[in-house]
């Protein structure tokens, strides 16, 4: 698979891909980066005000913010391609927005529920342990 293809996602793919090619390595590259940061100085958690308590909020620092914004078009890509193999639109993305809730049910839908056994609008099913197999085009 190229960079290409892995950047922006086109068809469906199973679950595992959506783990193990997408969110695991997002999130372990998003982790290094915020202990980097906080390695080179930058606040990480603060609580932005001097009342005690206030809620805690994560400032980061430039290599987090890199790796948000080189990671941002992979990360809808990705799950728009899981959303497709579960039959449904990305406009299911729209649950993202609502705090928490949203995204309990984007990453359920995502990363627990099986998807379609058949072909559906959005191409066939991805075949079975292709993780690294391209992607279908429409």
């Amino acid at each position: 698979m190229t960079f290409r293809e892995w950047y922006v996602r086109r068809g469906r793919i199973p679950r595992r891909t959506w783990w193990t090619q997408y969110t695991l390595p997002i999130l372990t590259l998003s982790v290094l980066a915020a202990a980097a940061d906080t390695a080179f100085g930058y606040p990480g958690l603060s609580t932005g005000a001097t009342d005690p308590e206030s809620f805690y909020t994560w400032t980061g620092g430039p290599l987090s913010t890199v790796i948000a914004l080189f990671t941002l078009v992979p990360g809808i890509s990705s799950s728009v391609a899981r959303l497709h193999d579960r039959g449904l639109s990305a406009w299911w993305l729209l649950w993202l927005p609502l705090p928490l809730f949203g995204w309990i049910v984007v990453f359920v839908l995502n990363g627990f529920l099986r998807g379609l056994a058949g072909p559906n609008k959005y191409g066939p099913p991805p075949l079975p342990g292709a993780a690294g197999s391209l992607p279908y085009r429409l």
